[in-house]
């Protein structure tokens, strides 16, 4: 038999593939890497990135008008959106060498823009050229799923991969959906100067979090002057001059919109076809993401699968996640191969404020008949919180009766995201509450919000009886 030509090809470069060829070529196995777009995916170019850039100028909007809050006068500022959108290309530019083909090449990785296409377990296809390979990793991603609907190829519309070509801000923005995207993007225009009214087909936003955490984002979008209309079918759009109007029931009442732009991000779905899978007969889930085992391997044993394309979630940190167990199931399997872990699987998303979360949600837990007890920490009550005027939200953790192990933590915060790293930590380790307590954190840091939560804990499951000896023994001792 011919030797192949490679122990492993990645097809698609966002975190998936990047991550896969990395760790291929970091323990010098060959590998290539086919990207048909933009080094970087989704993630560089037309999500994670740009959205929090576009977000740090819309904070940045939002500190100048609390300017009062700081003991500010007269300040005064001018939102230049086309400006704002190329800051976004800036930073996007700025990351771009990181996932580049010459960093890749330089690696050692093999890369190929061009679209691929599977021929067999074994050959790929990709410019003409048949490569040939012992495993496959498909790492393509998901893209925007836009809702069919009536007369919406007629009327200006985006989504989450196109939103970042607008240079003219659009006056009044409706955006379809009611998850991360939708309303990360929301705020942010509302923050730059559109009026916005987000159409949610869901009885509420972020439905896999808890009412009470949600609620400070619906508290901060109102204060902000976002419309929200939950539970809203959309029936039809037309076109009306330079605007778009949206036909909409809701409660039983017909209504409609007049808005000059429309967001449409009510989800992502999978790029599992159309480039081979399906001549090979490679089986799918119902949501059409790659079904796959839990070492990654699709129905044919040496293609795996990885990120938004295989599920179950579709975050950049899981692609990175999943890719090790892909390429290192790949490559040494059947000497060695690991089952991948979604025990501690943490997220967040980027309003103001952050809402993030990890493990099991009051809700779950609630659901699921599973024994636990609820402690909470206000950050109205945060030393560092209160001198930052960002003293909204709370921190929450849920852990079995009368035991500190912790089986999950929400926080709803300034930087929320960052604070939850102590929490996946503890975890992902076994490390109970009590050893937080008793962990020294700097004064005065956001990072004490997990203490004081410790604390509050630690108080709730004082023994009654050890106190009250030793009040009687410190009566004796005077």
């Amino acid at each position: 038999m011919a030797k192949l030509d490679y122990n492993m090809i990645a097809i698609g470069a966002g975190s998936g593939g990047l991550v896969s060829t990395f760790i291929a070529s970091a323990v010098k196995a060959k590998v290539a890497l086919i990207e048909k777009n933009k080094m970087g995916g989704d993630c560089l170019n037309t999500g994670c990135v740009p959205s929090k850039a576009l977000i740090s100028s819309a904070k940045a909007v939002q500190m100048l008008k609390k300017h009062t809050l700081y003991g500010l006068k007269n300040v005064s500022y001018e939102v230049d959106f086309a400006l704002t959108m190329e800051r976004v290309q800036e930073i996007i530019a700025k990351l771009e060498p990181h996932d580049s083909v010459a960093r890749y090449s330089s690696l050692g990785v093999e890369c190929h823009i061009g679209k691929a296409m599977i021929r067999s377990p074994h050959e790929v296809e990709v410019n003409g050229q048949v490569l040939t390979t012992k495993n496959i990793v498909v790492a393509t991603g998901a893209r925007p799923f836009v809702t069919p609907t009536p007369g919406l190829e007629d009327v200006q519309f985006s989504h989450s991969g196109n939103i970042w070509d607008l240079r003219k801000q659009p006056k009044h923005l409706a955006v379809i959906g009611g998850g991360p995207i939708g309303l990360e993007l929301a705020q942010a225009f509302r923050r730059l100067g559109s009026e916005v009214t987000i159409i949610n087909l869901d009885p509420g936003i972020l439905s896999r979090e808890d009412l009470d955490m949600v609620q400070f984002i619906r508290e901060s979008f109102e204060n902000d002057g976002i419309k929200l209309l939950d539970e809203t079918t959309i029936e039809s759009v037309e076109k009306r001059g330079n605007s778009s109007r949206i036909h909409y029931s809701r409660e039983d009442e017909k209504h409609f919109l007049d808005v000059d732009h429309i967001l449409m991000a009510v989800g992502r779905t999978p790029n599992s076809s159309g480039f081979g899978l399906e001549n090979l007969g490679v089986e799918l889930n119902k949501n059409k993401t790659i079904k796959v085992d839990k070492f990654l391997r699709s129905s044919i044993p040496n293609i795996y699968a990885c990120g938004d394309v295989a599920g179950p979630y579709q975050f950049t940190h899981m692609a990175g996640h999943q890719a090790w167990y892909a390429t290192v199931n790949a490559l040494f399997s059947p000497l060695k191969k690991f089952a991948v872990d979604y025990s501690v699987v943490p997220w967040c998303t980027y309003t103001d404020p952050e809402l993030a979360r990890v493990g099991l949600s009051e809700d779950e837990a609630k659901a699921r008949n599973i024994p636990h007890e609820v402690t909470t920490y206000g950050l109205e009550d945060l030393d560092r919180a209160i001198t930052d005027r960002t003293d909204f939200g709370k921190v929450k953790v849920i852990t079995p009766p009368g035991k500190d192990k912790i089986l999950g933590a929400a926080i709803c915060g300034v930087h929320a995201g960052d604070l939850l790293a102590e929490f996946t930590l503890a975890m992902k380790h076994g490390i109970g509450l009590n050893k937080i307590l008793g962990t020294i954190h700097p004064y005065p840091t956001l990072s004490e919000a997990s203490k004081m939560l410790a604390g509050v804990w630690r108080k709730n499951h004082a023994p009654a009886i050890v106190l009250h000896f030793l009040e009687r023994f410190h009566s004796w001792r005077r």
